[in-house]
């Protein structure tokens, strides 16, 4: 095994992981434990940065490879792909710029931000892990 060939999975399991902190973060502010929410949240930036730092080195170091599916499956996956990129590029420094507001008890500021930030990261893992089973599993890239 290379590390081109183990880092999709674990980097899949790091995005699916992200995915459950930051919706158990998101039920405990919910339920008023901000201390709580706060670990979860922190949890779910740590994770998401080895996951960065894992994609990135996969990236630098795998082959590029093209999609193998047809027809409608086409489009369908490159609109998820690019919606994919373009908002975990945008939600990465609203990541930070939130995170900032809460760790300085800015939490008007933090929460208004969090609104928009929450929804992207989320669907930004969620995406990820869909286009993981999507090129590995159903279109596999070694088939």
């Amino acid at each position: 095994m290379t590390v081109a060939t183990v880092l999709p999975h674990v980097n899949a399991v790091l995005n699916a992981l992200s995915t459950i902190l930051l919706l158990i973060g998101f039920a405990f502010i919910r339920s008023g434990d901000r201390e709580t929410h706060r670990k979860f949240m922190l949890a779910a930036i740590i994770v998401s940065a080895v996951f960065l730092t894992s994609y990135l080195t996969y990236h630098f170091t795998a082959p590029i490879f093209v999609f193998r599916g047809t027809g409608w499956t086409v489009p369908a996956y490159y609109t998820l792909l690019v919606t994919h990129v373009v908002l975990a590029v945008l939600v990465t420094p609203m990541v930070f710029v939130t995170a900032w507001r809460a760790l300085h008890g800015n939490f008007d500021r933090h929460k208004a931000i969090a609104r928009w930030t929450f929804p992207i990261w989320l669907y930004v893992t969620v995406t990820g892990v869909v286009i993981y089973v999507i090129l590995y599993h159903v279109y596999p890239v070694d088939a």
